[in-house]
């Protein structure tokens, strides 16, 4: 049995095995640049799977080794990768420019860091692992443009065709030259390694007369003051100061450019990663630099904590108690797997979670009150009364205590809702509710909740707080 094939039996141990099958399929018969950063969600939307089980199948396969996570900040504006990195330590705080759009963004976790899966030289060389060697249009394919980008499969050189009207390989410290005919319009000289960028304003009447415009790039990733031009001849002479190749490409800001650029798709968020459940199993530490603070702009969080715990540990004896309080984070953990959440912490008898979104965790508070009445039914005692509070908005994420966590005061609040519960009740606020796929949620298990304004400890204005029935 060859390596790939052993790795591939130690995955089906750990993941779905149907997937499992799926990714073997993938890893032995698609084409390389298939395997060259990888889109977990469309490929689970391409085959038919399950997108939490998938997430988790490639997290397993990473661990094996079989694959290589890649955390690309991604341009919100055209989709292109401003930076990769092997390692969610390595992403900055500040601001990335992307120069193709002439705009800067301060990365968040939940749209702009984008993670994708490459298979490993030791599994399967592909032509991806040398990008160097690409041609210009699969390096914008494979290298520059995000995962999130929708490209063409059948006619995709064809469509790159009308709007890239030439392109240059050049090799360090070589010199060339791009003679063409300008046409009308808006022209970008793009160079998607170094990221550098020259707009040209071709307006006017036509010319005969041959321009010559100069371009050095190097890894300065400069971005030049717009230059007009007359339609006409122009020589492009250009050179490259930088230590790796440069792919020099004159293009159209046309509607094909646009409709490319303009079709989207789901890609796996940091954000979604840092709350899958199997992500934190796996990797507990060393996630996060101790000085790292990177934002997220939503999510929601739920904290649980036992009504009278202490009297149980009085009641029913230390031994008892701590067997029942066990059981009862088992089946929690377990909810909030279910549900595409992450327990971040137990403090306790209470339990910190994160979800993406606030129907997931609306779905799991009224799944983990329901195995609590189960549980309680079964030992024919109300000794496990489960308080629950959801709360959604932005934060940032931290390395504390060295572990993953969270601060902010989207937090604070989701903690304080928790405390206003008294027994089997959840509580969630308006921002929850708020959520079109949560509302829905409530309305299809006929649960109608009832509002009040409360005053939070440490909370400015008073908030809108709902009681779920």
């Amino acid at each position: 049995m060859s390596e790939t094939q052993s790795l591939f039996e130690v995955l089906r141990q750990s993941a779905q095995p149907h997937i499992v099958d799926g990714l073997e399929r993938l890893v032995r018969e698609a084409p390389d640049r298939k395997l060259n950063r990888v889109n977990a969600l469309a490929f689970a939307a391409s085959n038919g799977f399950d997108e939490e089980p998938t997430i988790a199948c490639f997290l397993h396969a990473s661990r094996l080794g079989i694959f290589d996570m890649s955390w690309n900040i991604l341009c919100p504006g055209c989709g292109g990768v401003l930076d990769a990195n092997a390692s969610l330590k390595t992403v900055q705080s500040s601001t990335y420019t992307c120069t193709l759009c002439a705009a800067g963004y301060e990365p968040t976790l939940d749209e702009m860091v984008d993670v994708t899966f490459t298979v490993s030289p030791r599994i399967r060389h592909i032509e991806g692992h040398d990008p160097h060697q690409l041609s210009p249009e699969e390096y914008f394919r494979q290298q520059y443009w995000g995962s999130g980008v929708d490209l063409p499969e059948d006619d995709y050189y064809e469509k790159v065709s009308e709007f890239v009207v030439d392109a240059l390989e050049l090799p360090p410290s070589e010199k060339g030259v791009i003679s063409l005919q300008l046409p009308a319009g808006y022209v970008i000289v793009f160079e998607p390694v170094t990221h550098a960028v020259q707009f040209l304003d071709v307006s006017g009447e036509a010319t005969k007369d041959r321009r010559t415009l100069s371009i050095v790039y190097d890894r300065a990733q400069a971005h030049s003051e717009v230059i007009k031009l007359q339609p006409g001849p122009v020589r492009i002479q250009v050179e490259n100061h930088a230590d790796v190749r440069t792919l020099p490409s004159v293009c159209l800001a046309n509607d094909a450019l646009h409709d490319m650029l303009g079709k989207r798709r789901p890609f796996l968020t940091a954000n979604r990663l840092l709350t899958h459940q199997t992500f934190r199993d796996i990797y507990r530490t060393d996630t996060i630099g101790v000085d790292q603070r990177l934002k997220i702009t939503s999510l929601t969080f739920l904290f649980t904590d036992l009504r009278g715990s202490t009297e149980l540990y009085d009641r029913v004896g230390d031994l008892a108690a701590f067997d029942l309080v066990k059981t009862h984070f088992s089946i929690l953990q377990d909810i909030v797997a279910a549900e595409a959440g992450a327990v971040v912490k137990t403090i306790g008898d209470a339990v910190m979670a994160t979800f993406p979104t606030p129907d997931k965790a609306l779905s799991a508070a009224i799944h983990m009150r329901d195995a609590m009445g189960r549980l309680n039914a079964g030992n024919d005692k109300e000794d496990l009364l489960l308080k629950i509070g959801i709360h959604e908005g932005p934060c940032i994420a931290v390395s504390l205590n060295e572990r993953q966590d969270y601060f902010g005061q989207t937090v604070n609040i989701a903690s304080r809702v928790q405390h206003l519960a008294t027994s089997q009740e959840i509580f969630a606020t308006s921002s929850v509710l708020d959520d079109p796929q949560a509302s829905s949620l409530l309305t299809d298990r006929g649960l109608s909740p009832l509002s009040r304004n409360v005053a939070l400890r440490g909370v400015t204005n008073e908030i809108t707080v709902f009681a779920i029935p």
